[in-house]
């Protein structure tokens, strides 16, 4: 039989066990006491009716004449089961007296007073008139043996019906035991791998508090393991910013003063590497604050200021029509940090302007239920590459400009407020094209505005 793996199915295995070994060995401890004492009490009470006996059937035989000592058998008042039998005999062994269902042939030759036993009966011989006069009372031992078997019947039904209690006492006790445990696994279980906050243990049995604190002091290790790593990225990213000016600005003076056509185009390429270098930078700033940061905050604000600001923004950088903007006339209210909605639909923007089919415009809606939906025209996206376009550094095709980490960012910040990404391709009633979409008012804030 294999153990339980569950503490609770253990617990219930060890003292299920325990206690039918416990029973079982007081009802055999109970049997075997009581049926010694059952054999004491019957030969008490087989001496005690032959003690009684002796003298009335001594008085019997004294008083009869010399001619009447034959033997006499007592006749029964009404039919009844006899279990005692008896015979009176003299010092000759011959029968006076016997009861009236005395079987002779159970009653062997007379060996003194005491106890005796046959191979069916116990028997009891006891003398009296200076052993002139002698009666042997005999038992069957299948009389007794039926009645030690019945009190072991009854004692032995209700344990039969105490071990199932026992064990439903012992399954609801053990389960109510273990639910504190069962609420610190399910705690554990509902985390994100993203949440390190400290988890509750003030209902927790002491043995398991220690479990608790020990786990705590590991999260805030790795807390603070994490927050080193983000705060390298975010200042390493932060550093970069102003020797990546300068790197450029020296590659475009280079152009500016050279009269060689190819150290011109040398001069180009570098500063197209270096502007690259500055948005990976600042690609990194934003997954550093996308991981790191507070997104939430204690007040509300209209989503629909930060979108009209990075899409008016971006509509600097592409022809007239490039970026379709709707959003209702209502205020949309969330307490998402605007930065955070800034830093998120830029990089939706962004990757559907670079992934755009031609001239086709991409198409920002910010619906009344807080949901954003960025969408544009294109190739289909495989199924397959769709699912692995929110990996970091995962492009959506070897010739795919970019730098791979826009829709992890956007995924970061979506997983983080509760509201993961969707990708779709094509689009939502549309043959080709790609769509991503994420909620960002949430049911309470709906409801309040």
């Amino acid at each position: 039989m294999m153990r339980p793996r569950s503490l609770q199915g253990r617990l219930l295995v060890s003292l299920g066990a325990f206690l039918l070994v416990i029973w079982i060995g007081a009802a055999w401890a109970t049997a075997i006491l009581l049926r010694d004492g059952i054999e004491d009490v019957f030969d008490s009470s087989l001496q005690e009716t032959a003690q009684r006996l002796l003298p009335l059937a001594a008085l019997d035989i004294v008083g009869r004449d010399e001619g009447d000592l034959a033997s006499q058998r007592l006749g029964a008042i009404r039919a009844h089961d006899e279990l005692l039998t008896y015979v009176v005999r003299d010092d000759k062994g011959k029968i006076l007296l016997q009861s009236h269902a005395a079987d002779l042939s159970v009653f062997p030759p007379y060996q003194g007073q005491g106890f005796g036993r046959t191979a069916t009966h116990r028997l009891y011989s006891e003398e009296a008139l200076q052993g002139t006069v002698r009666i042997t009372i005999a038992e069957p031992l299948a009389h007794r043996a039926q009645v030690v078997r019945d009190v072991q019947i009854g004692l032995g039904l209700p344990i039969l019906l105490v071990i199932p209690a026992a064990f439903a006492a012992v399954v609801l006790a053990v389960r109510r035991s273990t639910r504190p445990l069962r609420a610190f696994r399910e705690q554990l279980e509902t985390r994100s791998e993203k949440d390190l906050g400290p988890v509750a243990s003030d209902d927790l049995p002491s043995e398991l508090e220690q479990l608790a604190v020990t786990l705590n002091a590991l999260f805030e290790r790795l807390r603070a393991a994490f927050e080193a790593e983000r705060s390298l990225s975010t200042n390493t990213a932060h550093e970069l910013r102003t020797p990546l000016a300068g790197a450029i600005a020296q590659a475009q003076r280079i152009r500016k003063e050279t009269k060689e056509p190819q150290t011109a185009q040398r001069g180009a390429d570098i500063e197209a590497t270096l502007k690259r270098l500055t948005a990976r930078a600042e690609r990194l700033m934003q997954l550093a604050r996308a991981e790191g940061s507070r997104l939430r905050l204690e007040r509300k604000s209209d989503l629909r200021a930060a979108l009209g600001v990075v899409v008016d923004d971006l509509r600097r950088s592409v022809p007239q029509g490039g970026v379709v903007l709707r959003m209702p006339e209502i205020p949309v209210m969330s307490d998402i940090d605007p930065d955070a909605v800034g830093i998120l639909s830029r990089n939706l923007v962004e990757n559907a302007l670079r992934y755009r089919s031609g001239s086709a415009p991409v198409e920002v809606t910010l619906h009344s239920d807080g949901l954003l939906t960025v969408s544009n025209d294109g190739p289909v996206v495989p199924s397959e590459t769709l699912a692995k376009l929110a990996d970091p550094f995962e492009r959506g095709g070897i010739s795919a400009r970019g730098n791979g980490i826009g829709l992890s960012i956007v995924s970061t910040i979506a997983d983080r407020i509760g509201s993961p990404l969707v990708l779709k391709s094509p689009r939502q009633g549309k043959q080709s094209g790609f769509e991503a979409s994420v909620r960002l008012a949430s049911a309470s804030a709906r409801g309040a505005r």
